[in-house]
């Protein structure tokens, strides 16, 4: 029986893999939860699922959570930490949104836990240190994603059956060795809303069109990052540093059935591709119940009903967000958590509808131009760098400073 920790149980990910533990409760016990700030959900999860402690962000939250549990309620990025690195805890599925999730990913780490992760913006922003940790510290790290799971399944032959990877899952998603078996990876985006929109369309796009996603359903933020394409950007940095993988290998292409979640192309020209209907369980428990497969009742894939899959390539002069993050894994340093932290805060920004749909990556390029690249950063200067730059984004916004790209 795994026992897991959720960073984030309210959130989207969060509930999904709470269902899956109560679906499967001879396979996941609950010992830890977390949530921002929405403590009645996080109760009414307390009485069902009855976990030894629980972590909630806003203070002010956690005292009044505290009035109504009996249970430890520990608050801030501390109380995050805590749940992250409770002793009985062998498992931290962290599906936090935004920066916040690096340290609590590193402590557990550190703490030998195994890491199922939702929260893209810790590899994006400390990729090198994160994935160190792991090796260091012998745990393993799946994906909860629906591309890199994809990827992994299609990996699995190769790795069992090569003999210079170490069967195990500490190894399996670590090495560096898969270069010399794969051609290529190619990362399927279904191209968000405004897959077909021309840039005239693109000027007054409101938040309630960049939230109506065609094919999957997900927290705010990550629509809004699908709409501008950062999203798979993301995925494109994140796949280096899973897979050790060169970025020239690494391809995007627009798949709007979200059929094919990713493929993989090996050295004798055979591609192997992962499908399924767009359903975020399946990586969920794919990632928590590996190396085992259980069934899971979600609709199945009938491809008489889909009867198309296409494809085509990203339009990088449209979404120019994509590009950006091509470039920033490439450069390296700190320009990736200049990257993540600039979209942080103006996604929340474009959301709060105090800047249009296109100045999103205009500040973005803005803030990636105007940074002095730190090559080889510790985790300090990283969290430093992600910090100066959100304030000064922020100031950039609040100010109504012209943005210019």
């Amino acid at each position: 029986m795994k026992k897991l920790s959720i960073l984030g149980s309210t959130g989207s990910i969060g509930t999904q893999t709470l269902d899956i533990v109560k679906n499967n409760p001879d396979e996941f016990k609950i010992v830890g939860l977390t949530t921002n700030k929405n403590i009645e959900l996080l109760k009414k999860q307390i009485i069902e699922f009855k976990p030894e402690a629980v972590g909630v962000m806003d203070n002010e939250k956690a005292d009044l959570l505290k009035k109504d549990v009996d249970i430890n309620v520990y608050s801030g990025i501390d109380g995050i930490i805590k749940i992250a690195t409770l002793n009985e805890v062998d498992t931290v599925v962290n599906s936090l949104v935004g920066s916040i999730g690096v340290k609590p990913t590193i402590e557990a780490i550190k703490n030998k836990k195994n890491i199922a992760l939702a929260n893209k913006e810790t590899l994006v922003t400390a990729g090198s240190i994160v994935m160190e940790e792991v090796r260091k510290n012998n745990v393993s790290l799946m994906p909860i994603d629906s591309e890199h799971s994809a990827i992994f399944q299609c990996l699995n032959k190769e790795i069992n059956n090569d003999s210079n990877i170490n069967n195990n899952l500490n190894n399996e998603i670590k090495n560096n060795e898969y270069n010399d078996v794969v051609n290529k990876i190619t990362i399927t985006a279904s191209g968000g809303p405004f897959k077909d929109y021309l840039k005239e369309q693109l000027e007054n796009v409101t938040v309630k069109d960049a939230l109506n996603h065609p094919t999957w359903n997900m927290g705010n933020k990550i629509t809004i990052d699908s709409a501008t394409l950062m999203n798979k950007g993301f995925e494109v940095i994140e796949t280096h540093w899973l897979y050790g993988i060169d970025y020239e290998k690494i391809k995007v292409v627009i798949h709007p059935q979200s059929i094919i979640h990713s493929m993989v192309e090996f050295k004798d020209s055979s591609t192997l591709a992962q499908l399924s209907l767009p359903d975020m369980k399946l990586p969920i428990q794919y990632a928590l119940i590996y190396p085992k497969r259980l069934s899971l009742n979600i609709k199945k894939l009938n491809l008489t009903e889909i009867k198309n899959l296409s494809f085509e390539k990203p339009n990088f002069e449209l979404f120019p967000c994509l590009k950006y993050a091509y470039d920033a894994g490439k450069i390296g340093g700190t320009i990736p958590c200049v990257l993540n932290a600039a979209n942080e805060i103006v996604v929340y920004a474009f959301l709060d509808n105090k800047i249009k749909f296109l100045d999103i990556p205009k500040l973005i390029d803005k803030m990636i131009k105007q940074h002095n690249v730190i090559k080889n950063p510790d985790l300090t200067q990283i969290l430093d760098v992600d910090k100066k730059i959100k304030e000064e984004a922020q100031k950039i916004i609040e100010n109504k400073i012209e943005i210019t790209q």
